[in-house]
């Protein structure tokens, strides 16, 4: 294991891991490998503003479920979005009463970070700590992602983060379909504003959402995936929530991290 590994894997909370279930370090670069197959990502493109902001509504309405399912997005909410800046778009989010969850959060929790970033990560949901705070990922969750970026050079100042949902679901229960086709276009207008390098989806139901599809998370991992309109690849990993509960799986989402900076420097697709 090289110097620059093992320091990955100690920050990651691996080597000790590694230590009590007697596997070689070597084993962790394989987690990448093994599943880097297929390529159906197109490098993000450079086109027109004009054009990113329509073709970030016509995503939107495109857009389906985690069930399959098409979401319902209203086109009067697709048009009131497609054509707003940031601050548009943050001031529409803090008064947003689209859905019912209006009446239960704390406050929105719109995203957080460089908006000129390269690397945009999308979570599922604000928790209790985010719809305290209005911020993304600042619980045990946020400290382990922050440790997870740092990994791979990234502070978290560096790139943006945010969620599908805006505001927090009662429990932290799973999104409905309703409540992710009010949302749905704020993301999108988010990332057609933004125009990453790549997106970096936590999670299954991030990611589910974000690509309309219903594909287990481990056949997610491990390929670079188009998002329209302009074939902004996507990686998938776990969710750092879950790696908290479920640290045995840290060395694999080393290795989906390694694998988004390969896409990222165009040396993978």
């Amino acid at each position: 294991m090289d110097a620059r590994r093992a320091a990955v894997l100690r920050v990651l909370g691996v080597e000790r891991l590694e230590r009590r279930a007697g596997v070689a370090g070597a084993a962790g670069a394989a987690g990448a490998a093994d599943a880097a197959g297929a390529a159906d990502a197109a490098g993000a493109a450079g086109a027109a503003d004009a054009a990113g902001a329509a073709g970030a509504a016509g995503a939107a309405s495109a857009a389906r479920t985690r069930t399959g399912a098409p979401v319902a997005l209203a086109p009067p909410a697709q048009a009131a979005t497609a054509t707003l800046d940031w601050e548009g778009l943050a001031s529409a989010v803090a008064a947003c009463t689209r859905c019912a969850l209006h009446a239960t959060r704390t406050q929105t929790v719109f995203g957080v970070g460089d908006r000129a970033a390269e690397w945009l990560v999308v979570g599922e949901a604000p928790g209790a700590d985010e719809d305290l705070k209005g911020e993304p990922f600042v619980g045990r969750a946020g400290q382990l992602l922050n440790s997870m970026l740092r990994a791979i050079g990234l502070a978290r100042e560096r790139v943006y983060i945010a969620n599908v949902l805006k505001c927090r679901p009662p429990g932290n229960r799973d999104p409905t379909p309703q409540e992710t086709g009010c949302c749905l276009p704020y993301l999108h207008r988010q990332i057609a504003l933004l125009r990453p390098r790549i997106i970096l989806c936590v999670g299954r139901i991030a990611a589910q959402n974000l690509l309309g599809v219903d594909t287990p998370l481990a056949r997610l991992r491990g390929r670079a995936h188009a998002l329209a309109p302009l074939g902004t690849p996507v990686v998938v990993t776990y969710h750092p929530a879950y790696l908290l509960r479920a640290p045995g799986e840290k060395r694999k989402a080393w290795g989906d991290l390694e694998f988004a900076l390969e896409v990222a420097h165009g040396r993978r697709a």
